[in-house]
């Protein structure tokens, strides 16, 4: 009998970690990854900075509408450019080679892209969809979760639509309070290549 409960309790522990999801208001999951560069990335590191955490897989058509349309590299230019630490997270791909070649070819702006195959990221803070964006402050807590914009369509001009990150990261620097913390993240369904 013990054995079972011992193995219900398991069962039920692993599926409330998968259903693991980083709330506004509550205190961002630590996390170690490392980039497609070898290169370490710990949360620690990038306290009292504002962190942007982009989930990204370039087979998804709302993410190549982001990318080739120059929206989300705008986006990524234009936080970092503010201070704010960007990580475009890939956990779809088995190997980092392939998010080393998009680096280059789709002009990624951001402060590192991170090779996560096994959702360490994702899982910690319920990444949905890619694109699926969360914005930390710089106390470490979640400040906004869900969409990158305001249009869920894989063909609109991104450069075009209200960009819930960048306004959360102006309210942010701004030390006002965020006004839109959540949205319903939209695109094609998070994956995991391991």
């Amino acid at each position: 009998m013990k054995t079972l409960l011992h193995v219900f309790s398991m069962l039920f522990l692993g599926q409330a970690l998968l259903l693991a999801e980083a709330m506004p208001g509550k205190a961002a999951p630590d996390f170690t990854v490392r980039d497609i560069n070898g290169k370490t990335h710990n949360l620690s590191d990038y306290k009292g900075k504002i962190v942007v955490l982009e989930s990204y897989n370039l087979d998804c058509p709302f993410v190549i509408n982001q990318y080739s349309k120059g929206g989300m590299q705008a986006a990524q230019a234009a936080a970092t450019s503010k201070g704010a630490v960007w990580l475009t997270v890939n956990s779809s791909y088995k190997d980092a080679g392939r998010a080393k070649q998009e680096l280059t070819s789709q002009k990624i702006k951001s402060t590192a892209v991170v090779h996560d195959p096994e959702g360490k990221i994702g899982k910690a803070y319920g990444f949905k969809t890619t694109p699926h964006m969360i914005v930390l402050d710089k106390a470490g807590t979640v400040a906004y979760s869900g969409a990158i914009d305001d249009k869920p369509d894989p063909d609109h001009d991104p450069k075009q639509a209200r960009n819930y990150v960048l306004e959360a990261i102006d309210k942010l620097q701004a030390g006002q309070p965020v006004a839109v913390t959540s949205t319903k993240p939209y695109g094609c369904g998070n994956k995991y290549a391991k």
